[in-house]
């Protein structure tokens, strides 16, 4: 299902007191948001939360105003909930929401109450960076890439038939998704294959784009990945199966220091997990197509990929 909150976002920005708006238009949609807030952005019950609700209130719009107005987002995400059912063969009711973040991520997923929520913030979406709103200035028509590429978590951590270690760790927290409780416990393996696989799922859902633009990269920084491949394989194999937080930000996470991510002499670029994830990933979905490949487990990935290399070097 589609639920779409930029209005109501908008209408607190109108109100006479926008503060007491916003707070009342987070309690309205609480279960979904703190839940946003708390793996994106920070609690929103938190001491500095005020002051964070203050700097997007006051935050100049115009760029979102002109999107709204040039572009039929709604139109558009559901378009691409409609591939996504068939083309990942959803098997488990999931939620798509469009809503207006207060961060630097521009799309997230979550798991509230055992159920898939794949959440986009437009304000990242509407081609012209704005410093005050931390927006990334990305192509609209990006929209689908990004909205597929959380779907596709969603299936993995909810379907019925999922054998991946993150379905087993979100069981295990009473059906809900902690980014960084579980990104502390799942092994690098499984944070990698998870992103590729999702890279890959929105290649299936929407594709026609650049292979940079699945990763959320420059063609500068794509093309530096690719030169990176042998020595990020070396490097990564012995920390494959290992766990902790450090892992996940050191591969997947973008405003790391460049010391965080020195390895052997060279400092890799950011977010460079989700390149490795989705060379890791594509033997099993070129072998299994994307739906099965998204419900299978990090290890069933290995032994595709070394399946094909075995094939490829006999």
């Amino acid at each position: 299902m589609l639920v779409n909150l930029v209005p109501d976002f908008l209408a607190a920005l109108q109100a006479s007191d926008p503060l007491a708006a916003y707070r009342r238009y987070l309690d309205d949609h609480r279960p979904i948001l703190a839940a946003y807030w708390h793996n994106y952005v920070l609690d929103f019950d938190s001491p500095h939360a005020a002051d964070v609700m203050t700097r997007a209130l006051a935050a100049d719009r115009g760029d979102l105003h002109a999107l709204l107005d040039h572009t039929d987002v709604v139109a558009l995400a559901e378009d691409t909930v409609a591939r996504c059912e068939d083309v990942l063969q959803t098997d488990r009711p999931f939620d798509v929401y469009l809503t207006v973040g207060v961060g630097g991520a521009n799309a997230g997923e979550l798991v509230v109450g055992g159920r898939g929520i794949a959440l986009v913030c437009l304000e990242h979406f509407t081609g012209r960076h704005n410093p005050e709103t931390f927006g990334l200035g990305l192509s609209p028509r990006l929209l689908p890439l990004w909205i597929a590429h959380e779907v596709a978590h969603t299936v993995r951590y909810t379907s019925r038939t999922s054998r991946s270690e993150m379905a087993r760790l979100i069981a295990d927290a009473h059906a809900s998704y902690d980014c960084w409780e579980i990104g502390s416990r799942a092994t690098l393996r499984e944070l990698l294959v998870n992103e590729g696989l999702a890279v890959l799922a929105a290649r299936a859902v929407a594709p026609g784009f650049e292979p940079w633009d699945y990763l959320g990269y420059s063609r500068r920084q794509y093309r530096r990945l690719r030169e990176l491949d042998a020595f990020l394989r070396r490097v990564m194999a012995q920390e494959l199966d290992r766990t902790g937080l450090g892992y996940r930000l050191r591969y997947l996470s973008g405003g790391t220091s460049p010391a965080s991510r020195l390895i052997n002499s060279k400092v890799i670029p950011e977010r460079a997990g989700y390149y490795m994830g989705h060379r890791m990933a594509e033997a099993i979905v070129a072998a299994q197509g994307i739906a099965a490949a998204l419900r299978a487990s990090a290890q069933e990935c290995q032994a595709a990929e070394e399946g094909a290399a075995g094939a490829q070097t006999a």
